[in-house]
């Protein structure tokens, strides 16, 4: 049988910024066929993603749907053409509620009034698909989980009649559960016909539902493979251009007493007597379902939520966070989960947002900024880090979501704080810069700092942490070491509040 006429044909895709990001870039997918594109973050795939979605013009080279020219000059007619995408970066409005940003372009209507039983109804049965069925139409936007917000877009783009659908790191805050419902969705529009174009560092993921996965590096198409014929340590040689480097982890265990101790937190309905410390040295790890509580504890203790009760404990003294910037003189930093909100200022400079949190330290006794102890400060973190950037000057909005992580964890390297809480630290980062940063996090805590991470990827906790709590429901259900952690038991521990909770209503 001969291979179906491609849905998509690129040629020759050329786009520069500071320095070329796009190189005479080829690309093909075909109808139904899940196409998987991986690479070093900086390589192009998220640019050439935003070209096809119409959200970014490109300098040169061709593209074709199903024979016919293709060249969108904005998402509207990208959507027109039957193109739609997942951003990386969320792209919900939390002003909106759930089911104005799922039906935006196209809520129904009557003499311009909006239906509002019919926009719910379909909304419901769009949440219902990815697994949101508990969530309320009417809910606004902003009152979601990052996790859940990715839900919502994803649910949007499943319910147009979309014939190429660009999942841009779709699973990067999603559960197993949830990445398994998304998955169950995909092989359903393969049936269908629609072509999927799917960006994502998970190798395992990308072998399970990818037909072909094309290489990208530097910009250019490296090599294209069947998925069934490729090995992840053959992507991964591909994506850097050489065998990544073997890394001996240092011993592991806590090096002293306890740098921060949590006793009853809690937080409206969301947490609930939340008590945990954490030694000098140790990486200690938190897992859960979305909406267990996993961030809100995290911005809790760093003050960045407010708290109904509890107690934080540094160093064995009471301190009083009701903000950042009690926490930050408390010697606590946070790497945050949604970076691109929270963690930066996007139009500001590489030396900029590292230098933000240590302003007083690179100021002279006349109080003039030294702008070549920032320059040095910048330098030293971003080399360590790898980030990939024409300069220190460059802005951080035009750097891969990957390297703009690592502009945020260089913030807090910089400040030198003896606390760290790290929520999702390697989200959308490839599969070099998730070596890079896990050995860090063994280096920091080899420096007697006190980790805290946060992650929806187990295998991750389990690579790097010395202990293992569970959130449900805003509850501690469970607490593991390495000699009693399995992937079973985590993940049991991670539903105990729903099953419990499910269990009572039955009861009563």
């Amino acid at each position: 049988m001969e291979n179906p006429a491609p849905l998509l044909q690129v040629k020759g895709l050329v786009k520069s910024y500071n320095v070329p990001v796009l190189v005479d870039f080829d690309f093909s997918l075909r109808p139904g066929e899940v196409h998987a594109l991986v690479g070093s973050n900086g390589a192009g795939k998220s640019t050439f993603a935003r070209i096809l979605s119409g959200l970014t013009l490109p300098d040169g080279g061709s593209m074709q749907i199903l024979g016919r020219p293709y060249s969108p000059r904005s998402k509207r007619e990208a959507e027109d053409a039957g193109v739609t995408m997942v951003l990386q970066e969320l792209n919900v409005i939390g002003t909106l509620s759930v089911a104005e940003n799922i039906f935006l372009n196209c809520l129904p209507r009557t003499a311009g009034f909006i239906r509002y039983h019919v926009l719910h109804e379909a909304t419901r049965r769009a949440l219902d698909r990815v697994g949101l069925a508990h969530v309320s139409p009417s809910t606004p936007a902003s009152a979601l989980g990052m996790g859940q917000q990715q839900l919502v877009e994803i649910a949007g783009i499943l319910a147009r009649n979309s014939r190429l659908i660009i999942l841009d790191e779709p699973t990067a805050a999603l559960t197993d559960p949830e990445i398994e419902q998304l998955f169950a969705n995909i092989r359903r529009l393969q049936s269908e016909g629609v072509g999927i174009i799917y960006i994502s560092h998970r190798m395992d993921e990308i072998q399970r539902i990818a037909d072909r996965i094309t290489v990208m590096r530097d910009g250019r198409m490296v090599a294209t493979h069947t998925a069934t014929d490729v090995i992840p340590s053959q992507l991964i040689r591909e994506m850097v251009g050489h065998d990544l480097t073997e890394r001996n982890p240092l011993d592991a265990g806590p090096t002293g007493g306890w740098a921060l101790q949590v006793e009853n937190l809690t937080s409206a309905d969301v947490l609930h007597q939340v008590s945990f410390g954490v030694r000098h040295g140790e990486i200690l790890g938190i897992a859960g379902l979305i909406g267990s509580g996993r961030t809100e504890t995290l911005r809790a203790i760093f003050g960045a939520d407010a708290k109904d009760g509890g107690e934080i404990i540094v160093n064995g003294q009471q301190a009083t966070i009701n903000n950042p910037q009690d926490a930050l003189r408390a010697g606590i930093g946070l790497v945050p989960e949604d970076r691109k909100h929270q963690g930066l200022l996007l139009p500001q400079s590489i030396l900029i947002n590292t230098t933000l949190s240590t302003i007083p330290g690179h100021a002279n006794r006349f109080g003039w900024m030294d702008s070549s102890a920032e320059a040095a400060t910048t330098k030293d973190f971003c080399d360590r880090l790898e980030v990939r950037c024409s300069s220190s000057g460059q802005p951080v909005r035009e750097l891969s979501g990957g390297n703009q992580q690592k502009v945020v964890i260089a913030r807090w390297l910089a400040r030198d704080c003896g606390i760290l809480l790290f929520d999702e630290p390697t989200r959308g980062i490839d599969a070099a810069a998730k070596d890079t940063i896990h050995q860090l996090l063994r280096d920091l805590a080899g420096q007697s700092k006190a980790l805290v991470v946060v992650s929806s990827e187990l295998l991750e906790l389990m690579a790097v942490c010395d202990r293992i709590l569970v959130l449900s429901r805003g509850r501690i259900t469970a607490e593991f070491t390495p000699s009693t952690w399995t992937q079973e038991k985590v993940t049991q521990a991670a539903f105990a509040g729903y099953l419990d909770t499910r269990e009572s209503k039955q009861t009563t």
